[in-house]
């Protein structure tokens, strides 16, 4: 057995996966370069060191469950939602995120609201935070599962050590009195340790309609909106103004279903 593989079995002993599988090119590189011992050993490191990154980051990707659309760099200001660039910019610094600032996405349906908070979701992955994508149904179904199944309990202490929760499409459906004490107890709990981003149609407002609470909404609102920015996107539905056809060579025309 040759020193090199002894090498690279000791580095499997180790779980040194990547400089088990890199160390020929990484060795190839120092004598062609005549490189110093300790920039040797440094690069070693760093081979494993950036291997590791990128398979926590891929993993914290996976574990976000994020929807098909997130790239924020593709976002389209052509189309007018009241959203102005610089500010999108601003938010995608995610400094509001080392702050515990929430924010509230509020518009009507295919304004955005959807694609920007999956945007600000994976920047926050890609700079290293635990940040998460639910819909509001989903988070529910955590909810009432935790304490049922393995899977919700495992999804439930994931989200309870994030530091960023993104609940899409909040307060559409009508929940349960059970399910929004549940859901109330769940940002009491996150509640300056963790922030939100909540996309919505409906105001803040309007909330109690679907709780069905006035004391619990006001209790909900008071903790979202202590440390809070509230956008509020305008305009028409993005995806019926470039929705698609299968017809070839078909004009895409408003279409009316009044």
């Amino acid at each position: 057995m040759t020193k090199t593989e002894m090498i690279k079995n000791h580095c499997k002993q180790l779980n040194l996966s990547a400089l088990s599988n890199e160390l020929d090119g990484v060795i190839i590189d120092a004598e062609n370069n005549k490189i110093s011992y300790l920039e040797f050993i440094k690069k070693l490191f760093e081979t494993e060191i950036n291997h590791r990154m990128k398979k926590d980051k891929e993993r914290r990707t996976k574990q976000a469950r994020l929807p098909l659309s997130y790239n924020l760099d593709l976002y389209d200001f052509t189309c007018a939602n009241g959203l102005e660039k610089q500010q999108l910019n601003q938010l995608r610094e995610l400094k509001w995120l080392e702050q515990n600032f929430n924010i509230i996405l509020m518009g009507p349906s295919g304004t955005g609201k959807t694609y920007i908070a999956a945007g600000l979701c994976f920047d926050a992955v890609d700079q290293g935070y635990r940040a998460y994508f639910k819909s509001m149904e989903d988070l529910i179904y955590v909810l009432k599962m935790k304490d049922i199944t393995r899977t919700a309990a495992v999804e439930y202490k994931r989200i309870m050590k994030s530091h960023l929760l993104v609940i899409d499409d909040i307060m559409i459906f009508p929940v349960t009195s059970q399910d929004a004490i549940a859901f109330f107890n769940l940002v009491n709990e996150l509640h300056d340790k963790s922030s939100l981003i909540i996309t919505t149609n409906k105001s803040p407002k309007e909330w109690t309609d679907v709780l069905n609470d006035k004391v619990l909404t006001t209790a909900l609102l008071d903790r979202i909106l202590h440390r809070c920015e509230v956008i509020k996107l305008t305009g028409s539905s993005y995806r019926m103004k470039n929705r698609k056809t299968i017809f070839e060579n078909k004009k895409k025309n408003s279409i009316n279903f009044g």
